[in-house]
């Protein structure tokens, strides 16, 4: 049985003939459009880790700001 990708799927969905071609190995006509996609896909998937990155880095620092906020009100306690 031919395992079937979620790819495979939008690209049915999108165009039954697109899909077709494909199965056929008709080479695509939009070589560059393509290209082209697919560096924009790879930008913005990079600018995704970095955002998560960040994210985790602010919630670690946030972290560090609280205990040294309880650490000092301990002391002005005392």
């Amino acid at each position: 049985m031919r395992i079937i990708r979620a790819s495979e799927i939008g690209t049915y969905l999108f165009c039954q003939r697109a899909w077709w071609y494909r199965q056929k190995g008709v080479p695509s006509a939009n070589v560059i459009e393509m290209a082209q996609g697919t560096q924009i896909h790879e930008k913005h998937s990079r600018a995704v880790f970095a955002a998560g990155c960040t994210r985790s880095l602010a919630y670690g620092l946030l972290l560090v700001a609280l205990l040294l906020l309880v650490i000092g009100f301990a002391n002005w306690l005392v």
